[in-house]
């Protein structure tokens, strides 16, 4: 029998109407609400300004969303307070006989709702979707989860199925005049004490398909190379869209079958890229202590340094190594790194400095638009050796020859660290080689318009071998 009203909720992840299960599921009633609640842990404005890349990208979305629903006779309602007390009253208040939405995979979203599951006196259906695989599904032939990734995304390709994408929906049911609200409107960046940066992509599920479609028109066929290339926009650009779910995983990955043709190498790397967040949710699903506690127990008493004299250079772009410092200042203004930098400089953090990876991680994560909790813990904890499936510890990037090779005509750096613009080529990504004559006729005098390295390489490297021998082998 066909409920008379059904609740989608959309929750962050979800603002989208292409390839939107809850929200087709949802349409099947006779009468169907969309909601969207302002939970402060994100939207108070203490909170969000700590977040503020990614609460410009998540409004945006939100703007569009309404719009969208709007435009198609319905609309989004808008309301204020805590999901888990807000929900109860409100399917009760509206009549509501079933709530839809996504299902999340973080301890926090799945306490949540099973707090929600147990007030509810109608059914709470979760749809998976935030990854390729249905979450928790992929187990090895013992029934543990993966801890490398090639063989779980081998596992996973085996049982992904050809899914057609679900369209958008032209009509959706206007909001019945029995349903009394509290809604309010979405809230501006000023009002939450924000300022709008213009270098943040804009937010919105036209945007995202835009996004990807470019991708696969212009840059797709050289990917394999090209998303390594420092500073020379090569990637999709769609992890904050995959994050804030503007675009679905799933056409994300059927667009390998739109790949230029002969790009074989290209179409590869992107889906491994779609599988490592999958890896990366997988993780997070079996091991939620993950953002809190490493993967390797061995790893717990690390004797990590405080350093707030390079935690503080490694933050402002001010260590002297310049592929380094540009990653940090492209942070800052544009809430994205280049996957690439992401790696360089964490591995620095962590290696050179001895600053635990859990205050790189957060930094990253109150800063990065694509903000995204599994994603970002299991790329620091890679960088720095003690996650699931990371680079064994002694493997430290060399900034300097990792700039060279990703970044050979300096085009990131200049870009990101413009008091080096004039340095020589052959000089650029190691300044202090440089002979005096020709530093001072680019304009830089080291100590002073630039800073020297507040490290040195080869020490560092040895400092952290030592240290991490014999904190492991003790372990």
């Amino acid at each position: 029998m066909t409920n008379r009203r059904n609740l989608v909720w959309f929750r962050g992840k979800d603002l989208r109407l292409n390839d939107h299960k809850p929200l087709t599921e949802g349409l099947k009633a006779e009468e169907t609400l969309c909601l969207f609640v302002l939970d402060p842990y994100f939207f108070e404005p203490e909170r969000a300004r700590r977040l503020p890349h990614r609460i410009q990208f998540l409004l945006d979305s939100l703007v569009e969303l309404q719009e969208s629903i709007r435009a198609r006779g319905g609309d989004l309602l808008v309301v204020k307070g805590r999901s888990v007390e807000l929900l109860p009253r409100l399917v009760k208040a509206w009549g509501v006989d079933r709530v839809v939405a996504y299902r999340w995979s973080e301890r926090v979203g799945r306490e949540r709702d099973q707090r929600i599951s147990r007030e509810l006196q109608v059914p709470f259906d979760l749809f998976e979707g935030e990854t390729l695989h249905d979450a928790g599904s992929v187990r090895t032939k013992t029934g543990t989860p993966y801890r490398v990734y090639t063989p779980f995304a081998r596992a996973v390709e085996k049982q992904l199925l050809d899914r057609e994408l679900l369209p958008a929906p032209d009509v959706i049911p206007p909001v019945p005049p029995d349903v009394v609200t509290d809604a309010v409107a979405l809230p501006s960046l000023s009002e939450l004490g924000l300022t709008r940066n213009d270098n943040i992509l804009k937010g919105g599920e036209s945007e995202a398909r835009s996004r990807l479609q470019s991708f696969l028109s212009v840059r797709a066929a050289d990917y394999a190379a090209g998303r390594n290339r420092l500073g020379q926009e090569q990637t999709s650009r769609l992890s904050a869209d995959l994050k804030f779910g503007t675009v679905s995983v799933w056409e994300a990955w059927n667009s390998l079958k739109r790949w230029p043709r002969g790009n074989d190498e290209s179409r590869t790397a992107f889906g491994r890229q779609l599988l490592w967040r999958d890896f990366a949710y997988a993780n997070l699903w079996s091991s939620p202590d993950l953002l809190k506690k490493p993967f390797r127990e061995q790893w717990e008493d690390f004797p990590w340094t405080k350093n707030e004299q390079g935690w503080d250079a490694w933050t402002q772009g001010r260590t002297g190594y310049p592929v380094v410092d540009a990653s940090a200042r492209q942070l800052l203004s544009e809430g994205y790194v280049d996957g690439r930098a992401r790696m360089i400089s964490a591995s620095f953090l962590c290696k050179h400095l001895l600053i635990d990876y859990r205050r790189g991680e957060s930094h990253y994560l109150r800063w990065l638009t694509d903000g995204d909790w599994a994603l970002n813990n299991l790329g620091w904890q890679w960088s720095a050796g003690c996650g699931c499936d990371a680079q064994p510890y002694f493997r430290i990037f060399n900034p300097i020859s990792q700039g060279k090779r990703f970044d050979p005509d300096g085009a990131y750096v200049r870009r990101w660290v413009p008091e080096l613009r004039d340095v020589p080529k052959r000089y650029l990504h190691a300044p202090w080689e440089a002979p005096p004559l020709e530093l001072r006729a680019a304009g830089v005098e080291l100590g002073d318009t630039y800073p020297r390295p507040i490290v040195d390489h080869k020490m560092a490297r040895e400092r952290f071998l030592s240290v991490a021998k014999a904190a492991l082998t003790k372990a």
